[in-house]
C-alpha cells in the first residue's frame, strides 16, 4: 500500500510538472481550431524544435520530449495536427484519421507548416529550427523534408517511411535522421529501399540508425514494445543530431 501511494505521488508530480511547464497555444487552419503546446522558455530567441506527435495526438511522450528539449536550450512546440474535436480515443479511430492525412499528404504538410509558423511566433530563431516526430509524426518529419520546408533537419522516430508510388522524388536539402526499429512490422523492406533511393537521388545528407531487438513503438515507456536501452540510445542520437544542426 505504501509503495502504491509513493508511485501515485510520483505520477502526480510528473503531471504537475507537465502542466506547469507547457502552455497551450491556440491557432487555426481556416475555421479549424488547433491547440499546440509550447515550453516555458518561449520568447527567448532560441533554436526551436517542432514535435509531431504519434497517431493518437499529443501524448505524454511528446510532452516529456518537449520538457527535455527545453532543458537542452531549445524552444519546443508540439503540433496539433488533427484539431480540436478530432482527437482519436482508440487505435481504430487513430488509424483512420492518421491514414487520412497519410493519403492527403498536402493537408498534413499544411498543418506542419502552420505549426512551424507558430514555433517562430513563440520566439524560435527561424534560421535554427528542426522537426522531430514519433510514429505518425515520424512520417510527418519526412513529409516536412519532402515539402522542402526551410528547416535545418528532421528526425523520424519509428515513423512510416513510404510515400505513394505516384509521387515523384524531389531534392531533399534538409538533413535527415531516421531512427528505425529493426523489428518494426509496419515498415516493409521495400519502404526502406525506396527511402534510401529517394534520399540518394536528392543528394541528401542523411543517416539511418537501426535499433536491434526493437518493435514499432520502442521509445514509448507506455508501450509493450518499449526497449529502455534502445530508447535511451535513440534519444541521445536525437540530441547529438540537434546539437550539430542547431547550436
Amino acid at each position: 500500500m505504501k509503495l502504491s501511494l509513493t508511485l501515485f505521488a510520483v505520477f502526480l508530480g510528473m503531471q504537475f510538472t507537465l502542466a506547469q511547464t507547457l502552455k497551450t497555444i491556440a491557432y487555426k487552419d481556416g475555421t479549424q481550431k488547433l491547440n499546440g503546446l509550447v515550453t516555458s522558455n518561449a520568447g527567448k530567441k532560441l533554436p526551436g524544435v517542432l514535435i509531431l506527435p504519434a497517431w493518437k495526438g499529443i501524448d505524454d511522450e511528446a510532452k516529456n520530449s518537449a520538457i527535455e528539449l527545453e532543458k537542452q536550450g531549445y524552444i519546443a512546440f508540439i503540433a496539433d495536427i488533427y484539431g480540436e474535436g478530432n482527437i482519436p480515443t482508440d487505435n481504430a479511430s487513430a488509424s483512420k484519421i492518421a491514414g487520412t492525412y497519410k493519403q492527403d499528404y498536402k493537408a498534413y504538410q499544411k498543418r506542419i507548416a502552420l505549426a512551424l509558423e507558430e514555433l517562430k511566433k513563440q520566439g524560435a530563431n527561424p534560421e535554427k529550427i528542426a522537426v522531430i516526430g514519433y510514429c505518425f509524426g515520424g512520417t510527418g518529419a519526412l513529409e516536412t523534408a519532402r515539402a522542402q520546408f526551410p528547416v535545418a533537419g528532421v528526425v523520424s522516430i519509428h515513423g512510416g517511411l513510404a510515400k505513394g508510388n505516384d509521387r515523384l522524388n524531389v531534392p531533399i536539402k534538409t538533413k535527415v535522421l531516421v531512427e528505425n526499429p529493426a523489428d518494426d512490422e509496419s515498415v516493409k523492406p521495400e519502404d526502406m529501399t525506396n527511402l534510401i533511393a529517394e534520399l540518394k537521388a536528392g543528394k541528401t545528407d542523411f543517416q539511418i540508425i537501426t535499433y536491434a531487438n526493437s518493435k514499432h513503438t520502442f521509445t514509448s515507456p507506455e508501450s509493450p514494445d518499449y526497449n529502455e536501452v534502445m530508447a535511451k540510445r535513440a534519444w541521445n542520437h536525437t540530441l547529438t543530431f540537434l546539437k550539430e544542426i542547431l547550436k
